[in-house]
């Protein structure tokens, strides 16, 4: 008995394109991870996939999760020298329906359906309200930010572009590595530190700093570098976390997050010791006046390794009923 489909769902960021099948029963099937910059377009991998998995017979509906705000059904993606939009996916493909959501937006549809070994808490343990927002941000190539509202009628995401914002410093380090990073760039965003990138670039600031000479390669380098016991790369990291224990708790704020926040991306899942031991709660609850209210907000880190998917999935079932 074959297999039936009931959609296509995709996770498209700045360096991987994510593509699976979802069956008859929901369950996520043949996921295939493509190399964005082995592509001209996301159309280009969409074909090489369904032509791989299902030939001539395409599944009729597609959610695909993008990097970057999808306006009026429109995505050009903000690291990656793509564009894309429902209309040519549908006449392409010749789908019955085809859906763009921000991949953050995702990922928020998700959040409310891990747990288990899909979270790790970061802090004590919490339990979020159940009617309260959500909100989920992470760092990978760039920085992600997304809520979800809840009611009794259904969950709702909000896709933002929380990443860009403005970066602020909480001590006189953060300061000095705010104004070294404005030199080079001009106006500094959240994602200028908290990305791949910027973690790197952090790196070097910090070496500076030190008066010492920054000797590693690129991110990867500091990582392996800071398991080894290497007090900059170690510094390094360590104050990463703490930026993104502090971004948490003001986005936390913003989006009044008291069913919890979940921290996912590419990042952090390489930190999750340091994360969960170091700094990051402490200057996520450390917002003077409103440090109460933070305290009672869950933080957890995101295991999950696909959650963009979940989430799509989630949003193709809701096409589905509509």
């Amino acid at each position: 008995m074959k297999t039936q489909f009931g959609g296509l769902v995709g996770d498209v960021g700045g360096t991987n394109a994510r593509l699976a099948l979802i069956d008859g029963e929901g369950r996520v099937r043949n996921l295939q991870i493509y190399p964005a910059a082995d592509y001209a377009t996301l159309s280009e991998v969409i074909t090489d996939y369904l032509d791989r998995t299902v030939g001539r017979k395409r599944p009729p509906r597609a959610v695909i999760a993008v990097a970057g705000p999808v306006l009026d059904g429109e995505i050009e993606f903000t690291n990656l020298d793509w564009q894309v939009s429902e209309g040519e996916l549908l006449a392409q493909f010749e789908f019955e329906a085809v859906r763009l959501i921000n991949d953050f937006a995702a990922q928020a549809l998700a959040c409310p359906l891990l747990s288990g070994d899909s979270l790790r808490p970061l802090g004590a343990s919490r339990r979020g309200g159940s009617d309260c927002p959500m909100l989920v941000l992470g760092a990978g190539t760039g920085f992600g930010v997304a809520g979800l509202a809840r009611s009794e009628r259904g969950d709702m995401a909000v896709s933002t572009e929380g990443g860009h914002a403005a970066f602020a410093p909480s001590d006189d380090v953060e300061v000095e590595v705010w104004s070294r990073f404005r030199a080079r760039h001009g106006r500094v965003s959240i994602e200028r530190i908290l990305s791949g990138r910027g973690l790197f670039e952090l790196y070097g600031v910090l070496a500076s700093l030190n008066q010492v000479e920054p000797v590693l390669a690129d991110e990867k380098a500091v990582y392996e570098a800071a398991n080894k016991g290497d007090a900059l790369a170690n510094e390094t990291l360590d104050r990463f976390c703490g930026i993104l224990g502090s971004v948490a708790g003001d986005l936390a704020l913003s989006f009044g997050a008291r069913g919890g926040v979940f921290v996912s991306g590419g990042i952090a899942p390489r930190m999750a010791d340091r994360l969960a031991s170091g700094s990051f709660r402490a200057r996520f609850e450390d917002k003077g006046r409103l440090t109460p209210y933070l305290q009672q907000i869950p933080t957890s880190l995101v295991l999950h390794p696909y959650p963009a998917l979940i989430g799509a999935a989630r949003e193709l079932a809701m096409m589905e009923r509509q």
